[in-house]
């Protein structure tokens, strides 16, 4: 027959092994876990903002407007931010779409907005709309 040991014969915890445990049950607390996992996507923005600012050919000032005008020429315009030309802070090729090398233009706005009448044909039209950039979209 085997005795068991009661819980009087254990010896009690050290004040060390105390905070052990405490400092063990926090860290694998499912609220602190959750909240971890939740706080990720931000965690890697911000590290890849980071990045983005401190490797950049511009310096830190350039380097925020390179990445706001990266959004896009509405994005670029509701900071404040006015034409780029190339060569500069700001400038991306797709903000060009003419090829001038001024993206983000006031040309470029009022086309946006305001589109002028056209006197292209149906055909015309439909030939436009098929296309994306330089490459054209043809039905079978």
């Amino acid at each position: 027959m085997m005795f068991r040991k009661s819980k009087l014969d254990e010896p009690l915890p050290t004040k060390r092994q105390r905070r052990a445990e405490a400092a063990r049950r926090r860290a694998l607390s499912p609220v602190r876990i959750l909240l971890m996992v939740l706080c990720l996507p931000l965690t890697v923005a911000l590290i890849s903002f980071n990045m983005f600012v401190r490797l950049s050919d511009y310096g830190r000032d350039e380097a925020m407007v390179h990445l706001i005008a990266l959004a896009g020429c509405d994005a670029s315009r509701a900071v404040g931010f006015g034409t780029f030309y190339e060569g500069y802070a700001g400038y991306h090729p797709r903000n060009d779409p003419d090829g001038d090398g001024v993206a983000c233009g006031p040309d470029v706005a009022q086309r946006q907005t305001a589109p002028s009448p056209s006197t292209t044909t149906p055909r015309e039209t439909a030939a436009n709309q098929r296309s994306l950039g330089n490459a054209k979209f043809i039905k079978p």
